[in-house]
């Protein structure tokens, strides 16, 4: 039974496979895990999700070079 249902969500990933990376994007990459371990407890403490350290970060950097004249 389990192998059938392997099967099914497999057909069912490589049909949604495009959907799917036309509406997100997975970045590869790597933090030193002391780093890491120290966000990922912050987050867990306040509730935030990493998307929203993610959204939080780009809009500081985006207002603090927003009014920069970048070349």
């Amino acid at each position: 039974m389990a192998k059938k249902k392997e099967t099914k969500d497999k057909r069912y990933e490589d049909k949604h496979k495009e959907q799917r990376k036309a509406k997100s994007m997975v970045w590869g990459t790597s933090v030193d895990r002391k780093l890491a371990e120290e966000i990922n407890e912050f987050l867990k403490k306040y509730g935030y999700t990493k998307v929203q350290l993610i959204q939080a970060g780009y809009d500081a950097l985006f207002e603090k070079t927003a009014h920069r004249d970048v070349k």
